[in-house]
């Protein structure tokens, strides 16, 4: 649990100053839909209650510090100092900073210093809470008038250009426009949004996630290489995006490259497993879900090619125990897996993965049952 007191507390050392506020926006679970949204398909996550807060107020010069809780590290720099490629995890907030002037607000210095509970390098979009925490601090200290989407949009800039990483608007998304007890059903080219109740609690299920401690990070090259082989296909069949294949297999015969064909086959069957889980959420039990989470994680392991041993083996070890459905969430190589599971089960097939790693010689996974919870906004 987040240790509010002691964030302030920092803030106050550091700046002699009480916060002018705490702004927070939490980490997100993708229950479907993995890198379909830079192919301008479909996706469907919904927030955590694990968030990055910022304790914030607003400087009269130029001059950015920015402060990490957990990190026990202090970074003091100017507005003219924001270069893009900067590494570092206050390229986070610096290129916040830098990205709303980019988009032409005014924003000056600032004082931000940030605590998190999103687990760092899971597939649960940690940089984007921290970004999108850092945008809702700083639109109210410097007054600016954003609309939800276009802060998404702004932490993505931060993310794309600043920090270097060719993510699509999915996680920044969620972590602005989400809200509790509901999925966000998010059109990635049209921007069109459908909150979709979630009620796990209320039907008698849990949503377990699963961290298997393996790092992964989506700035190095395997990301970038499978968009690339996306858009390169698009081109090929003449098309726009992914997204626009009308006929699969017609789509595939026009391509001659093993891996291509499969990176295709990826995205167009999980925009269609997004549609039906889509309606499903609407209209039927939750429970319908889970057949396609387990084809969703079935065509990321064998035609994406993104899932790792770890991954793989939590997966299958939570069907073994009784989940109703399980899949990798998050960009891949590593990272979280999610099940879907009877009320009261959540812990015990945590328990049962956490004892096939020990005998694989794993190191031990983290698990815990998520709610869904609402997007970015103020604490106080």
């Amino acid at each position: 649990m987040l240790d509010l007191d002691a964030l302030q507390a920092r803030y106050r050392t550091v700046t002699g100053e009480e916060p002018q506020g705490l702004w927070f926006a939490p980490g997100r679970v993708n229950l479907i839909g993995e890198h379909t949204d830079y192919n301008d398909g479909f996706v469907l996550p919904f927030a955590l209650d694990k968030k990055a807060v910022i304790a914030g107020g607003r400087r009269d010069d130029d001059q950015l510090v920015l402060v990490s809780l957990e990190l026990d590290d202090e970074v003091h720099t100017s507005i003219g100092e924001l270069s893009p490629g900067t590494e570092g995890w206050f390229s986070y907030l610096a290129g916040v900073v830098w990205a709303l002037r980019e988009a032409g607000h005014s924003v000056g210095g600032a004082n931000l210093v940030m605590t998190s509970d999103v687990p760092l390098g899971a597939g649960l979009s940690s940089s984007a809470a921290i970004e999108c925490a850092t945008v809702a601090a700083l639109v109210d200290l410097y007054g600016l008038d954003i609309a939800p989407m276009d802060r998404a949009k702004i932490a993505r800039v931060a993310e794309n250009a600043y920090v270097g990483a060719p993510t699509g608007l999915l996680d920044q998304a969620a972590s602005t426009l989400c809200k509790a007890d509901h999925g966000l059903f998010l059109d990635c080219r049209t921007l069109e949004t459908e909150h979709v109740p979630l009620p796990m609690a209320e039907q008698g299920y849990e949503m377990l996630v699963l961290d298997t401690k393996t790092p992964h990070s989506h700035v190095d090259g395997e990301y970038g290489t499978r968009r690339a082989t996306c858009e390169a296909a698009a081109a090929k069949l003449g098309i726009p995006a992914l997204r626009d294949v009308e006929d699969l297999d017609a789509a595939l015969a026009q391509l001659d490259d093993e891996t291509m064909i499969k990176r295709v086959r990826h995205v167009v069957t999980e925009n269609e497993r997004v549609l039906k889980a889509f309606e499903l959420a609407r209209t039927a039990d939750l429970a319908e879900l889970a057949p396609l989470l387990d084809e969703s994680h079935a065509s990321m392991r064998d035609d994406y090619e993104i899932t790792v041993p770890t991954v793989d083996l939590a997966v299958d070890t939570a069907k073994a125990a009784g989940a109703l459905g399980a899949r990798m969430t998050g960009g891949g190589f590593g990272g979280c897996i999610i099940a879907l599971t009877k009320a009261g089960e959540a812990d015990r097939i945590g328990q049962a993965i956490a004892d096939a790693f020990d005998e694989a010689g794993f190191g031990a996974p983290v698990w815990f049952t998520v709610t869904p919870a609402p997007g970015a906004g103020r604490l106080s």
